[in-house]
């Protein structure tokens, strides 16, 4: 795995690089000094990519900190940040603990990637199974919901189930963590229903893509498809602090089990910006279809005030990396083409008025229309996938201070003291 480590076009992926203004509130001093260091010898940098700037390696500027006596001071609000060793984005690339991420979940099973996110090691063939008495939990409590209630529903109750079947779910050892995560990540997708209505299938398959496939669509999997899907997965594992995950490691600072941990994550999951916005890209790439052509669909997106879902990243200048892998992948899938092309025509339809590049809800779109599934596929492949980064993250918070995360709140109330409120309401008389 290490030879992928140096690929080209990123300095150093392994290490934690810094901009100039990050080192400088890291130190506590000004970005002028920053440079003063450098020129005294003090601290090494290196252009950033493009020429933007110089960057600088977090490990080398805490040495200087604790040579310095200063402290990093705390983030300023609205720009919480802490070191992890999980995921690093780059400007046009990501990276799991230092290896390229798009690389990885290419060339290796959805399973073999969280165990890497996980504890860092490679263990080809991996598979994770459910337990039969979690699995009936779960899909007891599920068949419970009513009809009209959506996959993200079915997955917050089978979490709650699977944790109410797990007694050991408090003890928050390594082994005993992973081992709860090898289990709960299959249940999940085992206990949904397949689109066909049938609570169970008799021969579950190997591999978590294959088991996921018929609670995704009706059509039959080819291999192709089947890749694509298995590399969504491995894609979508972790993207740093997404909101999400900010809210996992939170729960995972007050020491919630891990059970919870994922039950936080998902609740965050459900909002229409996060794990939602590839439904907005699959019913636009529909529409698009069914009209037969791009430019009213996205006249009527902008003549409305709607932003052209699919399109632009914060993180991410040019395209995002994970819909660059998935493209290429949908390239080879013959009925993906359609939808496909269709995809390409929103982005060069709109670059002509703002220079928007596809991102990974774009790419999820292609597969769930091409592939005959629902609107919210592409929600049930990111909350599945990411619950193995919550994990991750878990994990990583359980070896820091409990409850570090505790910001404090900046009060716009009336100003104290206030004379004691007097009741007027029926209580009161």
């Amino acid at each position: 795995m290490t030879d992928q480590a140096g690929a080209a076009g990123f300095t150093e992926p392994s290490a934690q690089r810094l901009t100039t203004r990050e080192t400088a509130e890291r130190l506590g001093v000004k970005p002028e000094t920053v440079y003063a260091y450098v020129s005294r010898g003090q601290l090494s940098s290196s252009r950033a990519p493009g020429g933007r700037g110089s960057t600088f390696d977090a490990a080398e500027v805490d040495a200087l900190a604790r040579r310095t006596g200063r402290r990093e001071p705390t983030p300023a609000t609205g720009a919480l940040s802490f070191p992890t060793g999980i995921t690093l984005i780059g400007s046009d690339r990501y990276f799991f603990r230092g290896v390229d991420a798009a690389e990885l979940a290419r060339r290796h099973t959805y399973e073999e990637v969280a165990e890497w996110l996980w504890t860092g090691e490679l263990r080809p063939g991996m598979r994770f199974t459910a337990p039969s008495e979690t699995l009936a939990a779960a899909r007891r409590a599920v068949g419970a919901l009513p009809a009209h209630c959506g996959a993200t529903d079915r997955l917050r109750v089978a979490v709650v189930a699977a944790a109410a079947a797990d007694p050991l779910r408090f003890d928050l050892s390594r082994e005993a963590v992973l081992g709860g995560a090898r289990s709960l990540i299959p249940t999940l997708a085992a206990a949904l229903p397949t689109v066909d209505g049938e609570a169970a299938e008799a021969d579950v398959p190997p591999g978590l893509a294959r088991q996921l496939w018929p609670k995704l669509t009706g059509r039959p999997a080819d291999e192709a498809s089947l890749a694509v899907l298995d590399t969504a997965l491995g894609l979508l594992i972790d993207h740093d602090l997404a909101a999400s995950t900010l809210a996992a490691r939170v729960a995972a600072s007050a020491r919630a089990h891990p059970y919870a941990v994922v039950s936080a994550g998902l609740g965050v999951l459900e909002g229409p910006l996060h794990g939602a916005a590839s439904g907005l890209a699959h019913r636009m790439l529909t529409e698009v279809l069914e009209r037969g052509g791009v430019a009213p669909v996205v006249a009527d997106h902008l003549r409305s005030g709607r932003r052209i879902p699919g399109l632009g990243h914060r993180l991410y200048a040019d395209e995002d990396p994970r819909a660059h892998t998935l493209f290429a992948l949908l390239a080879e899938v013959p009925r993906a083409a359609p939808a496909l092309a269709a995809a390409r025509d929103v982005v060069a339809t709109t670059a002509r008025h703002t220079p928007l590049h596809a991102n990974v809800d774009l790419a999820l779109a292609v597969l769930s229309v091409s592939s005959g599934m629902a609107v919210e596929a592409g929600e049930t492949v990111f909350a599945i996938s990411r619950t193995a980064g919550w994990i991750a993250h878990a994990l990583e918070e359980y070896g820091e201070r409990p409850l570090r995360m505790r910001p404090s709140g900046q009060y716009t109330g009336p100003r104290p003291p206030q004379p004691l409120p007097t009741g007027h309401g029926p209580a009161s008389q």
